[in-house]
């Protein structure tokens, strides 16, 4: 089986981040689920960086993988 993975886009590409999906989760669960968790995090803490988003989605099966940012695509 090959690794799914999520990526979770953003304004900046530094704050880009890669999560591993949980094996037992299908991807729409997974998507809905990460939304749910993210979502919580920051209503509980307005102020959050993405250290807390991070152990949260640990903590519900998600993890956090290193990735190297390539160059910039121009074509479709």
């Amino acid at each position: 089986m090959s690794e799914r993975l999520m990526v979770l886009p953003a304004k900046h590409f530094e704050q880009l981040r890669v999560l591993r999906m949980p094996e037992d989760m299908e991807e729409h669960e997974a998507f809905r689920h990460a939304t749910g968790v993210i979502a919580g995090v920051q209503e509980d803490n307005a102020d959050c960086h993405w250290e807390d988003v991070a152990e949260a989605l640990e903590e519900h099966g998600f993890e956090t993988v290193d990735f190297v940012l390539g160059p910039e695509l121009e074509c479709r």
